[in-house]
Order: structure tokens, then C-alpha cells, then sequence
């Protein structure tokens, strides 16, 4: 009984130890990497505003899957860890696209405000030129009347004066006081008739003036359309370079993955974003750049200088080559000299291995450092 009992255990601890040896391997990076992409795919702001980044993100995590099953524990925690930094750029990314979208819907209503206030102004003068051409035409009707009843007692007291003639000196002399009354009356009718000639000018001039509004109104309205299609069009463009608002203008950043490791040239990467940069500034040459290189703090001054300068200069000529006039770019290189994150840490050393581009505003000016 007893050599029974420890069989079955023996055949339980076998077992147990045959499931083990199928079990997957565990890595902490990776599973780590899981948890940070799956929640980011369920947050709607990520899924709309960063689909890209987002791809990105799993692509590494397949590829880190792949690594894991081929035991090469290295490059799982590389992969591991580039999908955790990728996750991370496609929820700024998200968070940006998103304050950006409401500055333009703000700044697009507050457009709409001033267009219908001058919209309301100049309905307002055409309500008034309307007033008073009416007012005026009313004007000319009773003075008209009254120039025919002006013309009609003239024409009785002519009548009246032709019959005291014929009679006697009265008559004379009532024919004396009614022509004097007739020339008064005529005098009344030539001032009636100009009071009615200015108000017909007044009247045209509020026309006129009504019209001129009405015509810098439309002036007006076509330029803020023009001035809107080409803020929305230098906003999409900025948002394709992943440029950020700061103090000092509008800056790009090209990260160390656009570069070689250690080295000054492109990648394929970096030359699209550049690219991107030459159309932006070939359609608006008033722009001009300043293009700053930094490094980590790993290596020595006298390595990391250097550095510096030629990722500088590397961007430089990428965009003299795409037709970009030399005298609108300046480089400068500042090693690790301002750090954008802590150096203790890689993640941090990685975001200090930029090269950062600022745009000037639309008169050339870039504040300095």
C-alpha cells in the first residue's frame, strides 16, 4: 500500500515537471510592453488622432513576440522597450493633435464673431441709406405739393391783380401787395426747391457711403477667407513636421533613431522629414531656421562637440540639396549641453540625442537661446 502511495506521487512530479518544460517563457520588459499598448488601444483620443504611431507600437511588440519564442532575451527587452517609447510618443502625439484641434476651432469662431459683426455694421448703413432716401423721397412729395399750391395761390393772385387794374386805385394797390405775395411765394418755392436738391444729394451721398462699406466688407470677408485657408494649411503642414508651440517659436525635433548610432547621417526617415521641412519653407521663403544639435552625456566633450555640429550641419545640407538658399539656415551644435531629460537613465539619454529645428516667425526672427 504504502509503495503504491509513493508511485502515484512520483507520477504527480513528473507530470508536473512536463508541464513546466511546455509553459512559454516570461519576460517583465515584455509583459510590461503588453499592458502600456493594450491600454493605449483602448483609448479612443489614441486610436483616431495617432493610428500610426499606434501601428508602430504593435508592430514592435510582434516582432518582440517572435524574439521571445526564439529565446534571443536581448532583443526582447530592446523590442520590449521600443514598443513601451513608441506607446508613450503616440499618447503625446494623441494629447497635441488634440490641443491643436480645439486652438483652431477656437481661433475659426472667433473669426466667425468679427465676420458677423461687420456683417451686422453694414446692414446697419444700408438700413440707414434706406431711411434716409425714403425720408427724402416723403421730403420731395410735400414740397412738391406745396409748390403746386404755392403755384396755384400765385396763379389766383395774378388773377386778382389783373382785376384790381381794371377797377380802382385799391384794386392797384391790392394788385401791388399780391404781386409782392407772389414773389415772396416764388422766393418760398426756390428755397423749397433747393432744401429738395441737397436732400436728394444727401440721400445719394448716404448711398454711396453704403455702398463703400458694403464693398470693404466683402474685401474684408474674402481676405479673412484667404487668411483662415492659409492658417489651416500652415497648421496641417506643421502638424505633418510634429512641430511643437514653444517660447521661442515653432520647433522640430529629430530624434537619435533618425541618425545612425553615433553617426551624422540621415537615415532614410530622417531625409522624409526633412523633406517635409523644404516644402514647408519653399512655400513660405519669408521663413527662416535654426537647426541645433545636442547629445547625451555619455561621451567626452571633445567627442560629443563635434557630434553635435555634424548632425547639425547633416541636416543642413539635406536641405540646401533640396533647394533650401544656405543664407535661411544657420546650425549650431551644443553637445549635451541642454538636456531635454535626465541622463541616468537610457530613455532619458535617447531623448537628449536630438536635433532640434526653430522656425522663425513670418518676418525671419528666431529668439536666440
Amino acid at each position: 500500500m504504502k509503495k503504491n502511495r509513493y508511485l502515484s506521487v512520483s507520477l504527480i512530479a513528473a507530470a508536473v515537471l512536463a508541464g513546466c518544460s511546455t509553459m512559454p517563457p516570461q519576460n517583465t520588459a515584455l509583459d510590461e510592453a503588453r499592458s502600456v499598448y493594450g491600454s493605449a488601444r483602448t483609448n479612443p483620443q489614441v486610436i483616431s488622432l495617432a493610428p500610426l504611431e499606434l501601428q508602430k507600437a504593435g508592430e514592435s511588440l510582434s516582432k518582440a513576440d517572435a524574439a521571445l519564442s526564439a529565446g534571443d532575451e536581448a532583443a526582447v527587452n530592446q523590442l520590449a522597450y521600443l514598443t513601451k517609447q513608441q506607446v508613450a510618443i503616440a499618447q503625446e502625439t494623441a494629447k497635441r493633435k488634440a490641443a491643436e484641434m480645439e486652438i483652431a476651432n477656437a481661433s475659426a469662431q472667433r473669426d466667425q464673431v468679427r465676420l458677423a459683426a461687420r456683417t451686422a455694421e453694414a446692414e446697419a448703413a444700408r438700413r440707414q441709406a434706406a431711411l434716409a432716401q425714403q425720408t427724402a423721397e416723403q421730403q420731395a412729395a410735400r414740397d412738391r405739393a406745396l409748390i403746386a399750391a404755392r403755384q396755384a395761390e400765385l396763379e389766383e393772385a395774378r388773377r386778382q391783380a389783373i382785376l384790381a387794374q381794371q377797377t380802382t386805385a385799391e384794386q392797384a394797390a391790392a394788385l401791388a401787395a399780391a404781386s409782392a405775395e407772389a414773389e415772396r411765394n416764388e422766393a418760398l418755392i426756390a428755397a423749397r426747391q433747393a432744401e429738395l436738391e441737397a436732400a436728394r444729394q444727401q440721400a445719394a451721398l448716404a448711398q454711396q457711403t453704403a455702398e463703400e462699406k458694403a464693398a470693404a466688407l466683402e474685401a474684408a470677408r474674402a481676405q479673412a477667407e484667404r487668411d483662415q485657408a492659409r492658417i489651416a494649411q500652415q497648421e496641417q503642414q506643421l502638424k505633418e513636421l510634429d512641430a511643437k508651440q514653444t517660447a521661442r517659436g515653432m520647433v522640430i525635433t529629430l530624434g537619435d533613431v533618425l541618425f545612425s548610432i553615433n553617426k551624422a547621417q540621415l537615415s532614410s526617415g530622417g531625409v522624409r522629414n526633412v523633406q517635409k521641412l523644404a516644402n514647408f519653407l519653399n512655400q513660405y521663403p519669408q521663413r527662416k531656421v535654426l537647426i541645433e544639435g545636442h547629445t547625451d552625456s555619455t561621451g567626452s566633450r571633445s567627442i560629443n562637440q563635434p557630434l553635435s555640429e555634424r548632425r547639425a550641419d547633416a541636416v543642413r545640407t539635406a536641405l540646401v540639396d533640396m533647394g533650401i538658399s544656405g543664407d535661411r539656415i544657420e546650425t549650431r551644435g551644443y553637445a549635451e549641453q541642454y538636456p531635454v531629460a535626465s541622463n541616468n537613465t537610457a530613455a532619458g539619454r535617447q531623448l537628449n540625442r536630438r536635433v532640434e529645428i526653430i522656425l522663425s516667425d513670418d518676418s525671419g526672427n528666431i529668439v536666440p537661446r
